[in-house]
């Protein structure tokens, strides 16, 4: 059975939205389903360029001698006045989706695109509360910041039509949580996880397509834990497919590099996804290309035989030369068959 689909997670480091929509498109073509922007433009690490906005943000203040979770990073913010003073501004999603769009309908109008969906990947406001804001602060942020976000996303539906639109939410601090490695604002970890991940579902217009990319990268391009299985992961999604009226449009699990053994995919056996939606088994790593991958899907398989193909993250953590190698290595990876 050949592998159906590829998904790209988001960032793809290249020099605008044109170049990642050109570039991408005729590397692989029929093999996806959505194209993101590629978060370009100082988009591409995370959301290391939130601390900008947080700079600008009233009601914030820097604290020069708070860092961020284990990243030594600049100062975190704290409230300079109470909840109420607390402003935010545009944060920057909603433009640049708003330019991307204007590039892809150009696009596919001169046949340079197939058809496809324009996809918008957003950090869930858990991931820059937790990292950039300092913990006495981040229960009376979120709200505030939540609701920030929210407006981004009513402000991209505004403009993109709802049977082009494909919205990712990228959970990666949650797992971090999970794991008992990052530290929580909220005392039932699980519940509020999935809580905030349902609201945020919610929240997409019912006739745009959503989905989950489930993470345990940190902002280094490293791993907050390195997951023992894809237990947590599998229980993650299983809850979220359970709690949700509607059906998720596809779940992205990310694969370790070294892991090759039966006993990472065995929680698979237990994945419950509704009819129609897409598994994404992020195990195509750089480091072992083709060989690699092949290892890992015929060790997937021994579990689970019905998935699509992607990195464990996006590739913003790449050079910009690496990128045409890297799709082209999708493509490959999407060609293996039994």
């Amino acid at each position: 059975m050949s592998i159906h689909a590829v998904h790209l997670v988001g960032s793809v480091p290249l020099h605008d939205a044109e170049q990642v929509f050109r570039t991408v498109s005729a590397r692989l073509g029929d093999n996806l389903r959505r194209i993101p922007d590629g978060e370009t433009d100082g988009r591409a690490d995370w959301t290391s360029w939130h601390r900008a906005l947080f700079d600008r943000t009233p009601g914030l203040v820097a604290d020069e001698h708070g860092h961020g979770h284990g990243h030594g990073g600049p100062a975190r913010y704290r409230l300079s006045g109470g909840p109420g003073d607390l402003r935010f501004g545009e944060l920057g999603h909603a433009a640049a989706a708003r330019t991307s769009w204007q590039v892809f309908q150009r696009l596919r109008a001169e046949g340079v695109l197939p058809d496809l969906r324009f996809q918008v990947c957003l950090p869930t406001p858990v991931a820059p509360v937790a990292l950039y804001v300092d913990p006495c602060a981040q229960a009376a942020v979120e709200p505030a910041y939540e609701a920030a976000v929210l407006r981004e996303l009513r402000l991209i539906a505004d403009v993109v039509p709802h049977d082009r639109l494909s919205v990712q939410w990228d959970t990666s601090v949650e797992f971090g949580m999970l794991e008992g490695v990052v530290p929580s604002w909220f005392p039932d970890v699980e519940d509020g996880v999935l809580n905030r991940l349902s609201r945020l579902f919610e929240a997409v217009p019912a006739d745009a397509e959503v989905g989950y990319h489930l993470c345990y990268s940190d902002p280094d391009h490293g791993l907050f834990a390195e997951p023992r299985d894809a237990g947590r992961l599998v229980a993650v999604a299983n809850a979220l497919t359970d709690r949700l009226v509607r059906r998720v449009g596809w779940i992205h699990l990310p694969v370790p590099a070294g892991r090759t053994d039966p006993a990472y995919y065995a929680p698979l056996h237990d994945l419950w996804l509704p009819i129609g939606t897409e598994l994404y088994l992020g195990l195509i790593h750089a480091e072992d290309g083709l060989d690699g991958a092949r290892h890992r899907i015929e060790a997937a398989r021994t579990v689970v035989s019905a998935f699509g193909v992607a990195a464990a993250c996006g590739l913003g953590g790449h050079p910009p030369e690496a990128v045409p190698g890297l799709l082209d290595l999708h493509a490959a990876v999407a060609a293996l068959s039994d």
